[in-house]
């Protein structure tokens, strides 16, 4: 184990699979945040947006700095600032702007405000982007991972990732039974989080992606603070303890997983 936790982290090739990079938070320290992230082997992040808004900045930020690629979509949780005709939108700038996926997209059951007939009608209207616009989707699913299920086997020939996953392993294995990955992050470092201990222990790591969430769910230890992608390299940590396996293995596995899945035009070195 210690020879795990003793690797040289700048020898890794890490990718954060979901990180909110764009987000006001890193307005003030952006270009120092990257720096950590690459200091700490974290050499390319997948942007989901969650507003329409928000796509002009993180086109920007994306554009301004390399190693950020950028994915569209409209978040359940953000549903009162959703208009339907975001969608027609989305649609159009799809097909102008470059993006490695559609999203971050899918249902929040946990907040009971959202309504979820109209979450599950957005929802599946970007799924439906996604399969014309032949892009995978990056996919919340809080409390939902059934209900999402239900809509993705409605539309044909998806991939993506379920960002955060926190479902069972019986829903996990249906999700990769659809060709669909799972991304996993800072949760799965608290002592009590031993449902997702397991889930990181026992599913295929060829289905598996590492991300942070940041500036969202800072790792045990880091409660209060700002998550960032530099943490990532901790998040790995905690995966070699829990499969007992070498930590440069999952990085190239998992990296491996991120430039296949959304289509990274990046080598690993």
């Amino acid at each position: 184990m210690r020879a795990i936790q003793n690797q040289n982290k700048s020898q890794m090739f890490l990718i954060d699979s979901h990180a909110h990079f764009d987000d006001v938070q890193f307005d003030v320290d952006r270009t120092l945040a990257l720096q950590r992230a690459h200091a700490a082997g974290v050499q390319a992040q997948v942007l989901p947006a969650v507003t329409a808004d928000s796509w002009p900045k993180l086109k920007h930020v994306c554009q301004q700095y390399s190693g950020l690629f950028p994915a569209y979509g409209l978040h359940p949780i953000f549903l009162a600032t959703h208009q339907i005709q975001h969608l027609q939108t989305l649609d159009e700038w799809l097909q102008r702007e470059p993006a490695v996926a559609v999203g971050e997209c899918g249902l929040d059951f946990y907040l009971t405000d959202l309504n979820p007939e109209q979450q599950t009608d957005y929802f599946m209207a970007q799924l439906r982007l996604a399969q014309n616009h032949q892009l995978p989707v990056i996919i919340h699913a809080r409390r939902s991972v059934d209900a999402v299920l239900k809509c993705l086997r409605q539309v044909k020939g998806l991939t993506g990732v379920v960002h955060s996953f926190v479902g069972s392993e019986q829903q996990a294995q249906q999700l990769i039974d659809l060709g669909f990955y799972l991304s996993l992050g800072g949760p799965i470092t608290y002592p009590r989080a031993q449902r997702l201990h397991r889930l990181v222990a026992t599913l295929p790591l060829e289905r598996l992606l590492l991300e942070t969430d940041a500036p969202d769910q800072p790792l045990c230890g880091r409660q209060g603070q700002r998550n960032e992608p530099a943490y990532l390299a901790e998040v790995l940590q905690q995966f070699a303890q829990l499969r007992q396996q070498s930590a440069t293995e999952i990085a190239e596995i998992t990296s491996r997983n991120a430039i296949t899945l959304f289509n990274l035009p990046l080598t690993q070195c």
